[in-house]
């Protein structure tokens, strides 16, 4: 049994090798803080989904190894997976069944359930996802992000300590983006450690506390999403109409790395206190609209880190 600060989710080495010699996952070493929101982070492709498979004993790793909730993995699967809400792929739902009914279905199929609970849980875990009022509607009417919360009540049908998510906002529009970023932070809030992969930047700024950046296989960079926010330096942005003049002026205090925009210049002011670069800016007559440090937004700590794009789509 795992204890309270033990983390739920910690791989070595995990490497996947396909037929042909594609190196899927290259020799990654994860660990996921209890009663976090760790966002699992890459482009398309990077091997994110091939992980979550590693994880849960869907597929076997090349070489490796996986502990869930302190136990080894696949060798502990009976006993783990039943402590484990996962969303891999979405359940296939009866569309003419109420979501009720397909909840009550995917739990008998459970040989670790009781039955004798099966219709209070299911009550339960609507309400937890908000979806109590649409107990009885068919699945058929539901809209996509209804739908996608049907399915994280499936995975809380019994009591979990773990979920984990492969992109739960996939495909949603933004209401149903919306409600499932809620939702996720409620059941964090209520103890359960979620580990969610995505390759949308906001589904981490918004949601959550931790996160692993994946590309081309490899884990680049793990750590809390504030020490990500913060890899890179603040930058100098100045707003003015006078943008040769403040460009010139920055430069001869050493600015680096100089941008000008049609509005703005910026770029790296180095150790130089912020009220010399103001000083200089009026003393050369340049009118300033605006002025002061701005941290890098979290995808250009990610393009630095990978040297990739990334869907930022809200």
């Amino acid at each position: 049994m795992s204890t309270l600060s033990e983390p739920p989710v910690v791989t070595h080495g995990l490497t996947k090798r396909f037929r042909g010699g594609q190196v899927a996952v290259n020799a990654i070493d994860l660990e996921v803080p209890a009663g976090s929101v760790f966002g699992f982070l890459g482009p398309n492709g990077s091997g994110k989904t091939t992980t979550i498979r590693m994880l849960l004993g869907l597929i076997a790793p090349t070489a490796g190894s996986v502990e869930l909730l302190g136990e080894s993995m696949p060798k502990a699967q009976l006993r783990v997976l039943p402590r484990v809400g996962a969303l891999v792929e979405g359940p296939a739902f009866y569309p003419f069944w109420s979501g009720q009914a397909n909840l009550l279905r995917f739990d008998a199929a459970d040989r670790t359930a009781d039955p004798r609970t099966r219709k209070a849980r299911a009550g339960e875990a609507l309400e937890r996802v908000g979806l109590s009022n649409a107990a009885r509607k068919k699945v058929r009417a539901y809209s996509l992000g209804m739908r996608q919360r049907l399915a994280i009540a499936v995975a809380l049908m019994q009591r979990r300590e773990l979920l984990v998510l492969d992109e739960p906002t996939n495909g949603l529009d933004p209401q149903g983006t919306r409600e499932v970023r809620h939702l996720l932070r409620e059941l964090a809030a209520d103890g359960t450690t979620i580990f969610t992969s995505t390759h949308l930047l906001a589904e981490v700024e918004q949601v959550c506390t931790h996160a692993a950046v994946m590309s081309l296989g490899r884990l680049v960079r793990q750590s809390t999403v504030a020490d990500l926010r913060a890899e890179l330096r603040p930058r100098l942005v100045v707003r003015t109409p006078d943008l040769g003049q403040a460009a010139e002026t920055l430069k001869s205090l050493g600015v680096t790395d100089l941008k000008t925009t049609a509005e703005t210049v910026e770029g790296d002011a180095g150790e130089l206190p912020i009220e010399k670069f103001a000083a200089a800016l009026v003393a050369a007559d340049v009118r300033i609209h605006g002025f002061g440090l701005e941290r890098p937004s979290l995808e250009e700590a990610f393009v630095a880190l990978t040297g990739e794009g990334f869907d930022v789509a809200q």
